[in-house]
């Protein structure tokens, strides 16, 4: 945090005076610091980054809301983000983060499945957004599969591309890109409110209950967010029969796993080097055995 006293005006001005107390830093993700202040309001979850990650802070603070909105899993409360001299800011209620009690597991199941049945006329949003710190395009249509194929997908191969991962990944992704229909024979997906990024580290329990945090809002194929809690593990066994008692997924969600799984393993090989390019390559291949 390069200026706290400017920051702490512009706090005031959200109605958020903090006390004499600096404020003390704390585990908050791998692009932004994040801060615990004692304000007259009482404790808030502070994002701050340069200037120009005041778009990132917009984002998920419109995401916040609209997942809010859903009222189906928990989201911390947006207080306010903004700018002030060199820094960008997001103003989050403080969560006391605790274990996740006997039924957390189930309640959250059932809950995501509830904020999916909010569903748009088309994939997308009304804004761009973030997946991590890369771009993440939002333009609506009404196409699942063109919008996944020129938003989500090639574009990330692009990105590989232009970061020195081009070569067989290119070549293969965009055969890939190029014939996703098989994987959709007879499924077609609503536009659903997504989470966008749900792996464990981006959902926590307070008092039992279930939260979510730092998405990457848009509306789009449910499986989605199921195969992302899938990547890296986390989410037990009555998450999932919660959520299949709550909105069974079709018999054929299991061949397209996979594929969204693509969509992240490339933004994780694109944000954090070659230690991915293996696993990109090898669900391109697998996929394009299927």
């Amino acid at each position: 945090m390069s200026d706290w006293p400017e920051l702490k005006e512009a706090l005031k001005g959200l109605g958020l005076g903090p006390g004499d107390k600096n404020p003390r830093p704390v585990g908050g993700g791998d692009i932004n610091a994040a801060w615990k202040i004692a304000t007259n309001s009482g404790s808030v979850f502070l994002k701050t980054g340069p200037e120009e990650f005041f778009d990132i802070f917009s984002a998920e603070a419109d995401g916040l809301a609209e997942l809010a909105g859903a009222d189906a899993v928990r989201v911390p409360e947006v207080l306010g983000a903004g700018r002030s001299g060199s820094d960008s800011f997001l103003a989050l209620e403080w969560l006391d983060l605790g274990s996740p009690g006997r039924h957390a597991e189930r309640r959250l199941g059932k809950q995501l499945a509830l904020q999916h049945r909010k569903v748009s006329d088309s994939f997308g949003w009304h804004r761009d957004n973030y997946i991590g710190s890369t771009p993440q395009q939002n333009d609506r249509d009404t196409d699942w599969i063109r919008f996944f194929r020129d938003r989500r997908l090639l574009i990330q191969l692009q990105l590989a591309d232009s970061n020195g991962f081009g070569g067989e990944l290119l070549r293969e992704g965009a055969r890939l890109a190029q014939n996703l229909e098989p994987l959709f024979a007879d499924y077609r997906p609503l536009p659903s409110l997504l989470h966008g990024d749900l792996w464990s580290g981006n959902r926590a329990f307070v008092n039992g209950e279930p939260v979510i945090f730092d998405p990457a809002v848009y509306y789009g194929d449910r499986e989605t967010d199921i195969a992302m809690t899938r990547l890296f593990g986390g989410f037990g066994a009555e998450f999932y029969r919660a959520y299949e008692e709550e909105w069974p997924l079709a018999e054929s969600s299991e061949k397209r796993m996979q594929l969204y799984q693509l969509y992240h393993v490339l933004n994780h090989l694109n944000l954090f080097g070659g230690s991915y390019l293996g696993r990109a390559l090898e669900l391109v291949r697998a996929l394009d055995a299927n």
